[in-house]
């Protein structure tokens, strides 16, 4: 695995605490600072993609006059409409003072889920790149149909490094990294520099959203950089304000935020697709002995295994698998509606109608997470 000095690609996120003031406006500082800073590693031979919070904080400090933020969805797009192109300008006019032409590229969640519209999205932050454009990408908030947050942005910027095969993804905030825990509460709390593994222990240090400007919080972060460890992508949380931070991750600088090491294994794309890109259905309880097939075995789910059946879901939705313990340990595309597969649960493969396939997951259609 290449170390952090040859890294080519980075795709580097910010959030809306670190790039807004506390009044909710864009904070063109901040977003100067970081322009500088991705100069320079464009100087030093690197490409860099930024992806961008803030739309809606700064397009509801335009117009609010003082009020709450809103919370109802047809709002939130009105307001990420103005947002945007506040946000956008700022980011625009910055990265010119430093010689670069900036890119915006919106995307929403079904650019992740539809093939096509992958590898289109893919094709255009390639050829940006390749014509020395810096992409600014956020989510399309104005006109997405479903949740209007996108994990904070934390999980679309995974999902776009791995989109444009990127070396390093870095999730800029306004703390050090991951502590051992809340500063709020724990003053003995400190930085955790190097994580090898994202197990169930980390994830419950990292808790949930932080602030109220972003929703997404150090959990979303961490989540976020399973994503890119997964792809076989190296992530680092690092502190927004710190001077030159961009600079120390790049070069493997120790201290500087949190470092998570890629695994050795990693997912083919269409894996990870199914794995962090779509949301679950609903899922299928199954038994030890299914369980241990899958795990250990790399074998297909079969009705035989299956224990019960919770929520609605077609066929060709992405389900989530439970063991006997309660816990999620695997994801995949069901083959059969949730009504066949709670009708023939139990049921060995013999006594199947002959059209029905016997496979309710496929294995090439499943992803163990654990």
């Amino acid at each position: 695995m290449a170390g952090p000095a040859s890294v080519r690609t980075l795709v580097v996120k910010i959030g809306s605490s670190s790039v807004t003031t506390e009044d909710g406006r864009v904070d063109t500082a901040a977003i100067d600072k970081l322009a500088g800073e991705v100069a320079d590693a464009r100087s030093a031979g690197h490409r860099v993609v930024v992806v961008t919070s803030g739309a809606i904080t700064a397009g509801w400090a335009h117009l609010s006059e003082g009020r709450p933020r809103p919370s109802d969805l047809a709002t939130l797009q009105a307001v990420a409409a103005v947002g945007q192109h506040l946000l956008m300008r700022v980011w625009s006019d910055a990265l010119d003072r430093h010689g670069l032409v900036a890119g915006q590229v919106l995307l929403a969640p079904l650019d992740f889920v539809h093939r096509s519209q992958y590898l289109h999205a893919r094709q255009t932050l390639g050829r940006l790149l390749e014509l020395g454009v810096v992409p600014v990408v956020n989510e399309n908030d104005a006109v997405a149909d479903e949740e209007i947050r996108f994990g904070d942005n934390d999980r679309l910027a995974a999902l776009v490094a791995h989109l444009v095969s990127a070396g390093l993804l870095v999730l800029l905030t306004d703390t050090a990294g991951l502590l051992t825990g809340d500063p709020r509460s724990e003053a003995d709390a400190s930085l955790i520099e190097e994580v090898l593994e994202i197990d169930h222990a980390l994830e419950a240090i990292a808790g949930g959203p932080g602030t109220v400007a972003g929703s997404g919080g150090m959990g979303s972060k961490l989540a976020a950089a399973k994503i890119a460890v997964w792809s076989g992508i190296e992530a680092v949380i690092a502190d927004a304000a710190r001077p030159g931070v961009l600079a120390s991750v790049t070069s493997g600088t120790p201290g500087v935020g949190t470092r998570f090491r890629p695994r050795e294994v990693v997912l083919p794309a269409r894996k990870l697709w199914i794995a962090f890109a779509i949301g679950a259905s609903g899922s299928i309880v199954v038994d030890d002995g299914a369980r241990r097939a899958v795990v250990e075995r790399g074998r297909s789910l079969l009705p035989a295994g299956i224990v019960a059946v919770q929520g609605e879901f077609e066929a060709e939705d992405a389900v989530e698998l439970i063991g006997p313990d309660g816990l999620v340990f695997a994801k995949g595309l069901v083959r059969h509606g949730a009504a066949h597969v709670g009708q023939w649960a139990g049921r060995r493969s013999e006594d199947l109608p002959d059209d029905m396939a016997a496979e309710v997951v496929h294995r090439d259609d499943l992803v163990v997470l654990g």
